[in-house]
């Protein structure tokens, strides 16, 4: 059956008898929070979208399309090498509760979820995303794929879930908790943002949790500018389609058709980024913000970076963030890497 809102229970997080159950993490104030966020970045010089904004549901399908595409390595690369070290993982964390952000359909967790479905076949994994349609057909997969699984899927952004799971967890706990962040999806933070997003992992998580973190490694920048450029167009179509979701949540009148996609390595930085190109003079509407924004030609809005880490740095802001960095993994390449901390 198709998900629709009214389908989801609205109660506080807790495990049910059944093998699936749902929850949605409102957030208070949410949408007068998510229209002034726009209304600063189209107002600053230079001009942003938060990247979040993407993630409609055609932004998740465009994504996962992304993923499979030839030029995107990150997917396959990261997925063969967390089939790779699967078992090692649960083998140095023991039975764990595994809470995913940002799951999507949850294709490469699937490895995760094996190995520690070999130390205790009653498993509990609680996904956590802002696209229904991807946690109910990643669910349908796994608890197909694993008779002892139980999942919890969270409908939320990574704050709303991050607060539920920091306020619920139950005192008596079995397992310790493997909190799980794929995808260099922290590469789309900027620094600051990153050690926020850290300590407030940090906050979710009890001494002893777990957390791994996956991230794309500096390499041969024409190979990370072709991931952003593919041949079919698909990037460019997830990038437009966040001017798509502006115009139905803020009743927008972008034109599709008069921006442009860019994306770029940034080599002092060690980012890539994606822009919108303006492609005339214009001026757009948004009425439910009570804003008219301008745009030059020519002009841009930035709506995504990616940045490259280096995981011997990236070992360090883990310990400052509270973190006991305990292994590191990267593939036989050096272009994506893993890496497992314990909560201290």
């Amino acid at each position: 059956m198709p998900w629709t809102p009214r389908s989801l229970p609205h109660a506080p997080y807790a495990r049910k008898r059944d093998r699936l159950d749902w929850t949605v993490a409102a957030e208070p104030g949410r949408e007068g929070e998510d229209g002034e966020e726009i209304r600063r970045g189209l107002t600053e010089a230079p001009k942003r979208l938060p990247c979040r904004f993407f993630y409609d549901e055609l932004g998740s399908q465009l994504f996962e399309r992304i993923s499979a595409l030839p030029e995107y390595y990150l997917t396959r690369t990261e997925r063969a090498l967390l089939e790779d070290v699967a078992g090692e993982i649960a083998a140095r964390t023991g039975a764990c509760e595994v809470v995913e952000l940002g799951s999507g359909s949850s294709f490469k967790t699937q490895h995760l979820l094996d190995a520690y479905a070999r130390l205790d076949k009653a498993l509990s994994y609680v996904p956590i995303d802002v696209s229904p349609s991807s946690l109910e057909r990643g669910a349908a997969r796994l608890l197909a794929r694993n008779p002892g699984l139980a999942v919890h899927a969270i409908v939320g952004t990574y704050e709303a879930g991050l607060a539920l799971l920091a306020a619920s967890r139950p005192g008596d706990a079995r397992n310790p908790r493997l909190l799980v962040f794929l995808g260099s999806t922290i590469g789309n933070l900027t620094v600051a943002e990153t050690l926020h997003f850290l300590r407030t992992a940090r906050a979710a998580l009890r001494p002893g949790d777990w957390l791994l973190i996956g991230t794309d490694l500096e390499k041969d920048p024409r190979i990370i500018d072709a991931a952003y450029n593919d041949s079919q167009g698909v990037t460019a179509a997830f990038n437009l389609n966040i001017l798509r979701h502006i115009n139905r949540r803020f009743r927008a009148d972008f034109a599709l058709d008069r921006f442009a996609h860019r994306a770029f390595y940034n080599r002092e930085e060690r980012q890539i980024e994606m822009h919108l190109v303006s492609l005339a003079a214009q001026e757009v509407r948004l009425s439910a913000l009570d804003l008219i924004v301008r745009l030059a030609r020519d002009e841009t809005i930035e709506t995504e970076i990616s940045r490259k880490f280096d995981l011997a740095d990236f070992a360090k802001t883990l310990a400052g963030c509270r973190f006991e960095p305990a292994a590191q993994w990267s593939d036989p390449r050096h272009w994506f890497g893993l890496s497992l901390a314990r909560a201290a």
